[in-house]
C-alpha cells in the first residue's frame, strides 16, 4: 500500500518546482509500477485510455464515474506513483463534479482535471466540440474544491479552448478557473508558441499542456513559460496492443511459444509483481 498524502505531496513539489517533465502514461497496476522502476515522477491516467482499457471503447464518455474510478484505484494501489487523472467534465455538471471528486479522492489520485468541454455530444451536432460558458466551468472548479476533503488534492481547471476558439478564449477561461481557487491549470491543444505565450501570461498558477505539436515539445521553454508537466501522448497503451495483438497472432500462425520475440523475461516479470516481497510474506506467515 502506499502514503497517499506523500504521493500529493510529492505531486505538488513537480507543480511548484521549476522544471518540466514528461508523465507516464499509464493504464493499469503493471504499466504504473514500470513507471515507478524507470523513474517517472508523475503518472497520467487519461479518459480516453480508461475507456480503451476497461470497455475496449473510443473516448465518447461512454464510461462511467465508478468504472474509472475503480480503475484509478487499482492503479493507486499497486504503484508509488502520483497520479493525475483526467476526469473529464466530472461525469455531468456540477453536482456531479461534487461526487467525481469524492470517488477519485477516496480512490488515492494526487490530482485530477475538470474540463470546460460541453459532454456528451448533443444530439443533432455530435461531431462539433463545443464548450460550456466560463461561469459553468468555474462553478465545477468550485464544486471542485467544495467536495474535496484533503487539501493536498490537487485540483486542475482545465480547457480546450486553445484548439477550439483561440488562445485569448483559452487565457480568459483558464484566468476564471484560477480565480475560482484552482491548484493549477491544463491547457489543451496549443497551437504554437505565441499561443502559450498569451495563455503563460494570464495566469500564475503551474500550467499543464496535452495535445500540442512537436515545436512545443522543448522542455526548457516550456518550463520558462511555468508548465510543468508536458503529455506526450498515450503510446504506452498503443504499444501494448501492438504486442498481444502480434504475439498472439504469431501463436495463432504457429509459432512455437520459445520462438515468440520481445517476451518479457521471467526476472522482469517477478520484478513487476514485487514477487520478493511476496515470498518474503509467504516465509513470514505460512511457514512454522
Amino acid at each position: 500500500m502506499t502514503n497517499v498524502n506523500k504521493l500529493r505531496n510529492r505531486f505538488r513539489q513537480v507543480l511548484a518546482g521549476d522544471s518540466c517533465v514528461h508523465p507516464a502514461s499509464v493504464f493499469d497496476p503493471i504499466s504504473a509500477r514500470i513507471a515507478v522502476d524507470i523513474g517517472f515522477e508523475v503518472g497520467m491516467f487519461a479518459g480516453s485510455v480508461a475507456s480503451l482499457t476497461v470497455l475496449g471503447a473510443p473516448d465518447a464518455i461512454l464510461l462511467t464515474l465508478t468504472e474509472f474510478a475503480e480503475q484509478a484505484r487499482r492503479i493507486c494501489r499497486a504503484a508509488d506513483l502520483p497520479l493525475m487523472c483526467d476526469a473529464d467534465h466530472g461525469y455531468g455538471n456540477a453536482l456531479n463534479v461534487i461526487r467525481t471528486i469524492e470517488e477519485l479522492e477516496n480512490a488515492g489520485v494526487a490530482g485530477m482535471s475538470i474540463e470546460d468541454t460541453l459532454l456528451p455530444g448533443q444530439f443533432g451536432d455530435p461531431v462539433t466540440t463545443k464548450l460550456v460558458s466560463v461561469a459553468e466551468g468555474a462553478a465545477k472548479v468550485e464544486a471542485a474544491l467544495e467536495a474535496r476533503q484533503d487539501g493536498d488534492l490537487v485540483i486542475v481547471g482545465r480547457t480546450s479552448a486553445a484548439a477550439i476558439t483561440t488562445a485569448n478564449d483559452a487565457a480568459m477561461r483558464l484566468k476564471a478557473y484560477q480565480s475560482a481557487g484552482a491548484d493549477a491549470l491544463f491547457a489543451v491543444g496549443v497551437r504554437n508558441r505565441q499561443d502559450l505565450d498569451v495563455i503563460a501570461a494570464a495566469t500564475d498558477l503551474p500550467l499543464i499542456v496535452g495535445g500540442v505539436g512537436p515545436e512545443l515539445m522543448d522542455v526548457d521553454y516550456l518550463a520558462s513559460r511555468n508548465v510543468r508537466l508536458a503529455l506526450q501522448g498515450h503510446q504506452p497503451f498503443a504499444a501494448a496492443v501492438q504486442a498481444t495483438y502480434d504475439t498472439l497472432k504469431a501463436l495463432r500462425e504457429g509459432r512455437a511459444p520459445s520462438r515468440l520475440q520481445r517476451v518479457a523475461k521471467v526476472e522482469t516479470m517477478k520484478q513487476l509483481m514485487r514477487d520478493a516481497d511476496w515470498q518474503t510474506r509467504v516465509k513470514q506467515y505460512l511457514q512454522e
